[in-house]
């Protein structure tokens, strides 16, 4: 495989905006961060995040069971590990993807657990890596619930040195195509949400994505020329306020067992805060747990995720592509950015089960399809893409019930590929 290198560009225009606009954006999280925290110090005890316990009978072995008992036999797990409090999950990953060929980094999950049966689970994900095409990714996901689930903390920061391939816009988009961008990343996403009745919250945020240095290499533009026809930049701005509504009864999003799980968010980037155009997106995410047995070990999951945008021309990387939702997990069955387009439709199903009596291996299957707008007609869907495949589950931690997901998944055309999750995928 061909190793491939960044161009740096000269210093775009309009840097100098671009950096007001990233202080700002610091500014507003501050200030979120402050608004929150009033309340969040106000309590004596509620400075500690807090989740429930959720040990199953059918999780009592995970990989450090299996290590104190086959390797380290002299040693023993400690007994703190059981209590609730924290649980970390700290680990060097060799990976592979589709868009970043071999990867080596850390993959840290680090969880929260509580002795109350209603506490929220709350959660601190990171993987940062160095790839073979020599991308640097460095995402801090956190999604923390402070005592009685009064306010939750959803952060979604990343860096990207990054290169991808270029398929296009639209459903049609060709896979032979030999086109890729180039370009650095810095996303800022940052939600306070109060709970307002049980299981219910709402909340404001703010939400930069700033790209910059961005170039093409496009050996094949007889077969894809859309970034250029979009309009080419080598930078871009979003940045505006988001507004929104959640309610989730599910208590643990590292491996949940029941319960539903709905968000909406609405986001209006503004030229007055910094972005390019003033345009708007939505985010509506629905996820739904069926357990089929009584003791946890058949689960039917679904997950339904709406993704529109609207108003004025929103920036090429900032329109929905399979696999940027917060967590890359969207499309499995296609490489990351294999369909873009300013609207996009989604849905999927897993089942999942327990293949051994103590809980360390599980198994799922998966179907989704995905659907966007076709390009320049942004009104008009096009044709449903499916996908789907088969995973293991293996127990990573079984005090915050986490797993290390190994799928392999298919689509259309010929695309497949395996994918890597801490965590359940939805």
């Amino acid at each position: 495989m061909t190793n491939l290198y960044y161009r740096y560009m000269n210093k775009p225009t309009g840097t100098l905006s671009s950096y007001y606009c990233i202080s700002r954006s610091l500014v507003i999280i501050f200030l979120l961060s402050v608004w929150v925290s009033k309340d969040v110090l106000a309590q004596s005890d509620s400075v500690r995040l807090y989740k429930h316990d959720v040990s199953r009978t059918d999780s009592s072995a995970d990989i450090w069971d299996v290590y104190y008992q086959f390797i380290n036999t002299k040693g023993h797990r400690p007994a703190e590990w059981s209590q609730a409090g924290f649980h970390p999950s700290i680990f060097p990953e060799l990976a592979y993807a589709l868009q970043t060929g071999f990867a080596v980094g850390l993959n840290a999950n680090l969880s929260f657990t509580s002795a109350d049966p209603q506490q929220n689970v709350s959660v601190i994900y990171s993987t940062p890596q160095y790839t073979q095409y020599h991308q640097v990714i460095i995402p801090i996901v956190t999604n923390l619930w402070t005592k009685g689930n009064r306010y939750n903390i959803i952060s979604d920061w990343r860096y990207y040195d990054y290169s991808a391939d270029n398929f296009g816009l639209g459903d049609n988009s060709r896979a032979d195509v030999n086109d890729r961008l180039f370009y650095s990343y810095l996303r800022l996403h940052q939600s306070v949400l109060r709970q307002i009745v049980p299981n219910f919250s709402v909340g404001i945020g703010y939400a930069l994505d700033y790209h910059w240095r961005i170039s093409e290499e496009n050996s094949t533009p007889q077969l894809n020329d859309d970034f250029q026809r979009y309009g080419s930049s080598t930078r871009s701005v979003s940045s505006g306020p988001t507004f929104s509504v959640q309610y989730t009864n599910r208590r643990n999003p590292n491996n949940p067992q029941s319960g539903f799980f709905g968000s909406i968010l609405f986001r209006p980037n503004l030229q007055w805060l910094g972005s390019d155009h003033n345009w708007q997106s939505v985010v509506a995410d629905f996820r739904k747990y069926l357990p089929l047995s009584t003791n946890g070990r058949h689960i039917l999951a679904f997950w339904s995720m709406n993704w529109l945008s609207f108003g004025s021309q929103a920036p090429y990387l900032d329109l929905p592509s399979t696999g940027w939702d917060t967590y890359s997990n969207l499309g499995r069955g296609y490489t990351q950015g294999r369909f873009r387009g300013r609207n996009l439709v989604y849905l999927e199903t897993e089942y999942r089960t327990i293949l051994l009596n103590n809980g360390l291996l599980g198994g799922v299957i998966f179907a989704n399809m995905q659907t966007y707008s076709n390009y320049p007609n942004s009104n008009q869907f096009g044709r449903i893409l499916p996908g789907g495949g088969v995973g293991l589950r293996v127990k990573v931690n079984k005090h915050s019930n986490l797993n290390l997901a190994i799928d392999y998944g298919i689509g259309i055309g010929g695309s497949q590929g395996l994918f890597l999750n801490l965590g359940e995928v939805f």
